[in-house]
């Protein structure tokens, strides 16, 4: 995954498809594009690119609860 655009990581999802992902802690959202298959440690359904993941304020922490959904 290029860290410096937003994009994610999903088992499932296909390709290309448009996520808005939102930070549970502080209510900030980005909408990411997946383009690689993945988290594969139990209990985490996204990997964030950096970029994406700095814009909604989980840099620091590695980690946080998020909700998702598909918008295309």
């Amino acid at each position: 995954m290029n860290p410096a655009i937003y994009t994610a990581a999903h088992r499932s999802l296909a390709f290309g498809t448009k996520v808005k992902v939102t930070n549970r802690n502080n209510g900030r959202s980005v909408v990411v594009r997946i383009n690689d298959r993945g988290p594969f440690i139990r209990g985490r359904v996204l990997d964030l690119s950096r970029a994406a993941a700095q814009n909604i304020g989980m840099v620091s922490s590695g980690t946080a609860k998020v909700c998702y959904e598909v918008i295309s």
